[in-house]
This record gives structure tokens, sequence and C-alpha cells, in this order.
């Protein structure tokens, strides 16, 4: 079957030297040498992405710092590693480490991270994957994770962070969908190849959907019982913005590629939690798809969910997969996302989402008040 990997560029790159024989409890070797944000300002322009593949040119970095964020956030795909081989990964890190783009980004803007599966170590990798420890160590080295960072001994990398000034709150909460996800579930193509059936429906004139479907096994998870404990306790807590920075898409209502929607429990309790902690004020960003697009769950929702994807920073994706919830446009070129808060209103926060490409021109825009985004 074709996956996603299969249809990015070969990567061309850096000799990337096998083995793991040696690697337990070595010192890191790979670090990014990233800035930590300062927790004591509110963020006013966060700029966002995902899927950088490190063989190849990333041009849109000049158009990242040129929109002079004061905060960038990695949904994940940051490398392509897919590998079981150590070595190989941090080859991957180093890679990107050495891209100059992303060093400029690095010296001049904080920095947060999560991953998706190709940085976590394999193509829709979940729970299954073997060396997922040692891929947990490696992520928190290269994004200077403190050596007592509860990321570094957590069932997975999932973290919150709030910044907080003048008696306002923004949390920023970074998911992990890879270390305890239940395997993903196929759908039933007859018999034929991925590849021959997406063929078939491309010739029919109809739209091509990736190859998974809905799990409806109520003990089927993406975060797993602690990661949901987690949770549910940073949604209780106050904040005037949340940002959920979710390495796959929350909204859209089955691409048949991952996707929240995918994990029929996890996606209903998600809205559950929202509105059983009267979560005012969240709204989703994401990554993963290839593609950018704003996505709106108006139906049996809190308030209105917005979830806005931006992806890749290198990659595009052939075809645009079904999205009932889809808001205007999708924008299939590379792209980075830019959210701009304004705090100057003690009566709400306004915020401006939007997509860019690499030259830095306004491809997808939408405008939240958080005034709209109340449970009731």
């Amino acid at each position: 079957m074709t996956t996603r990997r299969d249809i990015l560029l070969a990567s061309a790159a850096l000799p990337l030297m096998g083995g793991a024989a040696g690697f337990a409890g070595a010192a890191p070797t790979v670090v990014a040498g990233v800035r930590r944000p300062a927790l004591d300002r509110l963020p006013q322009r966060i700029a966002y992405g995902s899927c950088a593949e490190g063989a190849v040119p990333q041009p849109i970095w000049e158009a990242v710092l040129a929109a002079d964020p004061d905060l960038f956030i990695f949904l994940g795909d940051n490398i392509y590693g897919d590998t079981r081989d150590p070595a190989v990964l941090e080859a991957k890190y180093a890679q990107f480490a050495a891209q100059p783009g992303f060093r400029r980004l690095r010296d001049r803007v904080p920095v947060l991270a999560v991953w998706d599966d190709h940085d976590y170590g394999e193509d829709d990798a979940g729970a299954e994957y073997p060396m997922k420890e040692i891929s947990q160590r490696i992520f928190c080295d290269f994004w200077g994770e403190p050596a007592d960072s509860p990321r570094r001994t957590r069932d997975g990398i999932y973290d919150a962070v709030e910044f907080t000034a003048g008696g306002r709150r923004l949390q920023v909460l970074l998911p992990d969908l890879r270390f305890n996800r239940t395997p993903i579930r196929m759908l039933d193509l007859g018999g034929k190849t991925y590849d021959d059936w997406a063929a078939e429906l491309e010739r029919a004139g109809r739209i091509v959907p990736g190859p998974y479907e809905r799990n409806p096994d109520p003990q089927a998870t993406m975060l797993g019982a602690r990661q949901w404990q987690w949770l549910e306790a940073q949604l209780a807590r106050p904040a005037d913005l949340r940002i959920l920075a979710s390495s796959l898409q929350v909204v859209a209502d089955f691409p048949g590629w991952e996707a929240w929607i995918n994990y029929a429990e996890d996606h209903q309790r998600l809205l559950q939690t929202i509105r059983s902690t009267r979560a005012h004020g969240l709204f989703c960003i994401s990554g993963d798809t290839h593609y950018a697009e704003a996505s709106c769950l108006r139906t049996n929702a809190p308030y209105p969910l917005w979830d806005f994807t931006s992806s890749g920073l290198t990659e595009t994706w052939p075809v645009l997969p079904p999205n009932s919830r889809r808001v205007g446009e999708a924008w299939r070129e590379p792209n980075f996302g830019l959210l701009q808060i304004d705090w100057s209103d003690a009566a709400a926060v306004r915020v401006t989402a939007q997509v860019r490409d690499v030259t830095g021109a306004v491809r997808i825009e939408q405008r939240l008040d958080t005034r709209e985004l109340r449970v009731t």
C-alpha cells in the first residue's frame, strides 16, 4: 500500500549511519539549541507548522521570520525519521538542525514542539512502535527539555505551557497522539490495493479519501488513560485563551487519513470534556496533512470548535481528501500558520488565524473572538 511517505521526495542528503550498538544510556549527540519561551509574557504573534523534509531546501523560513513571530510551535513530522535505528533518527535530527533557515529561527524565536509519526519513528505508528522510549529521549534531547522535565518520564511527550501577564492567561496544550495510540483501523478495500482502489475513485471523478476508517471500539484511544486524566485536569484550569496544538486534525470529518475522528470515543470525549470543564476560549491548530485548511464543528459542540491546519513546511499532497467541515478553500502548496492575538480588550481576546505561503502571502484567514467561544 502506498503511504504518505512513499510519495515524499527521496532522502538524498547526509549519510545516515546504521547500528544502535552502544546507544543505550549514551549522552545526547544532537541538540537543537532552541530558546525556551518566557512564560511571563503573553505571545501576540505565534507561528506554527509541520512536515519539514530535511533532505530538501526549506525556503519557507524566510517568510516565517519576516512575519516576526514571538513563538513558533512545531506540530510534528519536524523530521522524517522513519526508522527503528536510533542512529538514523539522530542523523535526521542533525540534518534538520543544519538547515540554515531553521538555525536562523532557532536563534531569534522561542519554540515549542510536539511529534507526529515520522519523528516518533514510523509512518502512522502508535503504541506498537518498539523504539518509542528511545525516540522519546532523542526528542527531548533535541528540543532542549531539562533533565527533570516530565516529558522525559511520562507515557509520552504531552505537555501544557501557560503564559501569564497582566491577569490574563494563555494555555497551550501539546498532546501526544502516538505513544499510547491503539493501532489504526483499515478500510475494507474489497481486496484491492490502496493504489488500485484510489485510482478507480479518481477515474470516476470522485474524492479520494485515505485508507483508514473510524474505530467504534470504546476502548480504542489515541491518548491513553493517564494522558486523558492529565488533559481533563488541564482543561479545568482557568485560561482566557486556549490553543490545542494537535499533530493530527481535530475537527475534519473523516478524511480517511489519520485524524481524531478515527477514534470515535476520544473525539466525543474531547467535546464532552470541553463542555464539562467549561473550558472557554479553545481552538485547535494541527498539521500532518500536507495541505492547509480551516475547519469548524458547530453541531453538538460546546461552542464553534475551530481547527486551523498548516502543512507542510516543505511537503504537499497530490489530492484533496473530503472534509465537510472545511471553511473556504484549502491551500495545497508549502505553508505556515500565523496567529495574531489581540489582548487589548479586557472583555475578550481576539485572534486572527492565517495560513501564509512561501512568499508570506495570506492564503487563508479567519477571525475569532473569545466571546463566541464560551460554553453555555
